[in-house]
């Protein structure tokens, strides 16, 4: 029998994991020796789920759906969609298709449940459709004369189209100058830290794919036609309803991880990549650090990389500076410029337990609580007056994320910043009194007194940006891939700013060339390099 070949692989994220499984899955492991390093002591990077007091909150919101079957069918076999209604939908009669023999929800934790995606925009106290759409809620909600001026400001961007060269006019051709101003340049800026002058069309082509007025329209007229469309036809910012694990997305890497360590990975924590050592140009090892600076190097055949780039050429270039890797070279000083200057956005959660809302359910959509809560998901605060950028309604996520789920309301405010800013180092204390006050001016509660318990949760690298260096990506893309046995997959080892599914597609892309000794990665890149995803599915 030939020799095992050994698989190294940097996180525990859902591109690391996706990867281990993929390698030893159907009895892989007789032919990989694999090992993931991952360094918090947590899985599923920013899909994890943060548990607090008996309620759980998920960083950044997760919604499980892909045009990529493959993926959707993966999904089901770590966790299988639910038999029976959960609670919420069983005690206000809300239907969802029922997947013969599955688990019910009430009784068994390892459950996929099927969920209704609502989120709304709010602008000016007034609540917007998600994507925004020409429908008649919005024209009430705007008024008519600014809807008239919204209309033929659309009109205009039909007829002359501004060059694609930045994401202000990316948005301005599809919505027109008005819609823009209103509900995308502040929240752009509020969401980057620049201007939407100063991003590059990429983004707008990365996360608003095909999304257009048209598009929104087309899609309302087929709603009305009886026949059933595939996941493929419907555009990804549009989907309506969507796949959850009962107990949040890191339910399912946390299963994912025990699968892969039952099959034989071996999983390290607390162990982050220092350096990457060389051998011949191709990858020999890597040195790892626990949290107390002991160092460990680990040799390996294949290196599957998900940690970010910039740190990944700052541990190949550290090793090109230890006495001890004799063989490897530091990393060029134009790729260490382009790696380093490479920007991310982070982010900060703070969840409040809150009694309930003022918000009122206007909808026709039945929901918990006395009086019911609003149905949404998110909603997106593209009001430039507010510093949060969106609220998270986990109750409606899933019924099991919230200990209390009929007397109780668990929000979550998103913010985005830069690590190491004042918003950033504010302490728990400080951050969760500015979360409150917002909330407050919002007229989403009444005050202090209504809230129960708070947490605050920091995220590091949360969306990797385009600007700055990421121009010179193709180049840095040129010298990684010239390791051979270096594959970068997931969104901050690849720094584009993909959805779970994609992250989980570059790994499978990575493992295959592993398994069939293809050598080139174009693969491996080019997930989600076609301009025709995102959320409208």
């Amino acid at each position: 029998m030939s020799e095992k070949q050994s698989v190294v692989i940097i996180g525990g994220g859902p591109a690391g994991l996706t990867a281990a499984w993929e390698l030893v899955k159907d009895g892989g492991s007789e032919k990989y020796d694999v090992t993931v390093l991952e360094e918090t002591r947590e899985f599923g990077g920013i899909s994890r789920t943060v548990k607090h007091n008996g309620n759980r909150m998920d960083i950044g919101g997760h919604r499980f759906f892909s045009k990529d079957d493959r993926i959707m069918e993966w999904w089901k076999t770590v966790l299988p969609l639910q038999g029976a209604p959960s609670y919420d939908d069983k005690k206000l009669g809300r239907e969802h298709d029922m997947e013969p023999g599955g688990p019910d929800p009430e009784v068994e934790d390892k459950v996929m449940l099927k969920r209704h995606r609502v989120s709304r925009i709010y602008w000016n106290r007034r609540f917007f459709d998600y994507p925004i759409s020409l429908s008649p809620n919005t024209f009430k909600a705007m008024g008519f004369k600014l809807t008239l001026v919204a209309g033929f400001s659309y009109l205009k961007s039909m007829f002359h189209k501004l060059p694609e060269d930045n994401l202000e006019n990316f948005y301005i051709n599809r919505f027109g100058r008005k819609l823009y101003s209103m509900f995308f340049e502040g929240y752009t800026e509020k969401l980057w830290g620049r201007h939407p002058s100063q991003i590059s069309a990429d983004w707008g082509a990365q996360r608003v794919k095909g999304l257009s007025i048209m598009g929104v329209l087309k899609n309302a007229f087929q709603k009305l036609l009886p026949k059933k469309r595939s996941n493929a036809e419907v555009e990804t910012s549009l989907i309506e309803e969507f796949w959850y694990p009962k107990y949040g997305p890191g339910q399912l890497w946390e299963t994912v991880e025990s699968n892969c360590e039952a099959a034989g990975v071996k999983v390290l924590t607390d162990a982050k990549v220092v350096e990457l050592r060389q051998t011949n140009g191709a990858v020999s090892s890597v040195v790892y650090e626990d949290s107390e600076g002991n160092r460990t190097e680990l040799a390996g055949d294949q290196f599957i990389s998900s940690m970010p780039v910039k740190d990944l050429v700052n541990a190949i270039d550290a090793a090109g500076a230890d006495p001890e890797a004799t063989d490897s070279k530091p990393a060029p000083t134009d790729m260490t410029a382009v790696a380093n200057g490479l920007p991310y956005r982070d982010f900060v959660t703070v969840g409040l337990l809150v009694k309930h809302l003022k918000l009122k359910n206007t909808t026709d959509i039945p929901t918990l609580g006395n009086p019911p809560i609003v149905p949404d998901c998110w909603i997106y605060v593209q009001d430039p007056g507010y510093k949060v950028g969106r609220l998270q309604i986990f109750n409606n996520w899933s019924p099991y994320l919230v200990k209390d789920v009929d007397d109780t309301v668990w929000v979550g405010l998103e913010y985005f910043c830069e690590e190491g800013d004042s918003f950033w180092n504010m302490s728990d204390e400080d951050a969760t009194k500015f979360a409150i006050s917002e909330l407050t001016r919002m007229r989403v509660i009444s005050g202090p007194d209504d809230v129960l318990d708070s947490h605050r949760e920091r995220v590091k690298k949360a969306y990797p940006a385009y600007f700055d260096t990421y121009e010179h990506m193709d180049e840095l893309i040129e010298y990684l891939d010239g390791f051979g046995n270096l594959y970068c997959v997931g969104r901050n080892g690849q720094h584009r700013y993909n959805n779970m599914d994609h992250s989980m597609a570059t790994a499978m892309e990575a493992v295959d060339n592993i398994k069939t000794g293809k050598t080139s990665k174009k693969n491996v890149w080019s997930v989600n390099t076609e301009k025709s995803y995102h959320e409208q599915k």
